[in-house]
């Protein structure tokens, strides 16, 4: 018997000699078997209770040394006898869970090994023997890190999808969708959609089927800790969460033909108001379509050439509620009082009294949706400026999944 191999006593008289033999290439493991089963299994039984010395068990495992590949499972086989319990433990705290195959001859981790992680495996087999070995897979050579939408612990509105915008591009698409399990309170149906952001980044999104149903929880569990993203992206080196829940049925109708908007609550019309859309005819037009409230600004600084309209304004505005990146907002526009209700003359955005952009304002949350219909627009707001998913059908939406 090599004295190399670890001897653990048992508690309980040994049936058999049980060898684990860990994943090495073919000609170390059929050496190490010949050095240690000597005349079998049944004679190393036999001399174990001849001698009382417990059966020697012994483990390895398909990643070795100081800087073992990262990005695959852990795997540990057992030569002889059966696998009872396997433990995989990272330095950083947390573990691997994992299944013994149906023979208790193998078992296999379900999630991957993540780099710059030292790691520690413990076995023991049916008849008592244990082992352990140790391994440290190497650090990540780049890492891609996310942004999450919306925050966490939020109450959003109806049409708010999760949207995770990636620090680098995400070439493995599969493997990362595969790692974003997303559970929500009513089994809503929804799907991902990969697109890219108005930012150039790469994105994807989890919009419902529909508008969510009022008091819906939604969390994302972004088990990503040891993806590759693929070329140019780097390896995600820990896991994301996010939870929020759905606030009320509430819905933005802007008219920009008859220049008015309304706020409608569970169905029903709770406020409307005189506006100007934007100046139709170029660039200056306002989108139509679904567009969502990305956000709740205030009072802001608005320049046009932060557009692409040159030096067209320069204006501190209030009660600015963010509808698209390409800067369509609805907001107080009281120097444009002249055209509320009967004509669009602004620079792209939604334009009101003061006291009608103050109401809508304090009514409305992120994730509402404004539904922007009429001819007096310059096109359709884009999936990726701002949250413009509800504009693709749900079988083009669909089919955007990397796992369709």
């Amino acid at each position: 018997m090599s004295s190399a191999r670890p001897r653990i006593r048992r508690t309980a008289p040994a049936r058999r000699s049980a060898r684990l033999a860990l994943t090495v290439p073919a000609a170390l493991l059929a050496a190490a078997l010949t050095a240690c089963s000597g005349g079998g299994a049944a004679g190393s039984a036999a001399q174990a209770g001849a001698d009382g010395k417990a059966p020697e068990t012994s483990i390895s495992v398909n990643l070795r040394g100081g800087a073992a590949a990262p990005g695959g499972p852990v795997k540990v086989t057992l030569a002889q006898g059966k696998l009872k319990t396997v433990s995989v433990t990272a330095g950083k705290g947390g573990a691997l869970a994992g299944r013994i195959s149906a023979d208790g001859r193998t078992w296999i981790s379900e999630r991957v090994a993540a780099p710059g992680t030292a790691y520690t495996v413990e076995a023991k087999d049916s008849d008592g023997g244990s082992d352990s070995a140790t391994f440290t897979t190497a650090e990540a050579e780049k890492v891609n890190k996310l942004s999450l939408a919306p925050g966490k612990n939020t109450t959003v509105g109806i049409a708010q999808p999760l949207s995770v915008v990636f620090d680098h591009p995400v070439k493995n698409k599969a493997a990362v969708e595969k790692a974003l399990k997303v559970s929500t309170s009513n089994s809503t149906e929804g799907s991902w959609g990969w697109l890219q952001d108005y930012s150039g980044k790469d994105r994807v999104d989890w919009r419902p089927k529909e508008y969510w149903k009022p008091g819906t929880k939604v969390t994302l569990a972004a088990e990503l800790n040891g993806i590759d993203t693929g070329t140019d992206g780097g390896w995600f080196v820990r896991d994301y969460t996010t939870t929020f829940t759905i606030g009320a049925a509430q819905v933005v109708k802007v008219d920009l033909d008859g220049h008015r908007l309304s706020l409608h609550r569970d169905g029903a019309q709770v406020f409307q108001a005189p506006m100007s859309g934007g100046t139709p005819g170029g660039d200056k037009a306002s989108w139509r379509g679904t567009a969502v409230l990305m956000s709740k600004e205030g009072t802001i600084n608005m320049r046009s050439e932060t557009v692409g309209l040159g030096d067209a304004y320069d204006k501190m505005v209030d009660y600015s509620m963010r509808l698209t990146w390409s800067g369509m907002y609805a907001h107080a526009a009281p120097w444009n009082s002249g055209y509320f209700g009967n004509a669009n003359r602004s620079s792209g955005c939604l334009g009101m009294s003061d006291s009608n952009a103050s109401a809508l304002y304090d009514q409305v949350r992120v994730g509402d949706p404004f539904e922007i219909t009429g001819a007096d627009a310059k096109g359709t707001v884009a999936e990726g400026n701002g949250y413009g998913a509800w504009n693709v059908s749900w079988t083009d939406w669909q089919t955007k999944s990397a796992l369709k």
